[in-house]
């Protein structure tokens, strides 16, 4: 170990043309997670080229109420993964995104003043009550009764996720691609998040 030290390199941003110089620049400027950065990056190239590597790609659902959606969205899209698994939020924020927005916030933000105006906070993020549960609860009756109309009276998880995969008629959406792209989406504790309950 402290016979192999890597001198840290500064990132010189004028020999950055890609997001590739930068991956490789974070790579060599060491600190903190900049080189971890660089190393996921690789790892998941690696897996990208092996025809052989079944992906599997887990996440919180906290990063679906982000911007980083975007990015999970376009890695499925992509097929750049077999099989998802995630939690049950990833499914709310999902579906809720889809139809409604969310917005920039902050950490110290007094929640009681929030709550007066109807918004959530999830750390950082303002949720506007209207925003999730109501929209939320609006789809998933909709689908719920659909399901039970075609005769599926007692839907297993899968058979929820797909469902909601055909409804969303939305290319920004995870579930969408999911469906499209027929990546399994497994969600081990559906009831733990409003879409499950």
């Amino acid at each position: 170990m402290i016979d192999k030290l890597e001198k840290i390199q500064d990132i010189d941003i004028n020999k950055i043309d890609t997001f590739t110089d930068m991956l490789d620049a974070m790579g060599e400027s060491g600190g903190f997670n900049a080189s971890l950065t660089n190393d996921g990056f690789k790892i998941i190239n690696n897996m990208i080229q092996d025809s052989q590597c079944l992906r599997f790609l887990s996440f919180p659902a906290a990063l679906v109420a982000t911007g980083t959606r975007g990015l999970l969205k376009e890695l499925i899209k992509r097929k750049y993964f077999d099989i998802v698994i995630t939690t049950c939020g990833t499914l709310d924020h999902d579906l809720a995104r889809t139809y409604k927005d969310y917005y920039k916030g902050n950490f110290d933000s007094d929640d009681t003043i929030l709550d007066k105006h109807d918004i959530h906070r999830l750390g950082n993020i303002f949720i506007p009550k209207s925003s999730y549960g109501e929209i939320i609860e609006e789809k998933m009756i909709n689908l719920l009764e659909n399901l039970y109309s075609s005769g599926i009276k007692n839907p297993a998880a899968s058979d929820i996720i797909k469902e909601m995969g055909k409804m969303i008629d939305n290319e920004d959406s995870i579930l969408y691609w999911a469906n499209k792209n027929n990546i399994p989406m497994i969600i081990p504790g559906i009831i733990d998040g409003s879409v499950g309950s």
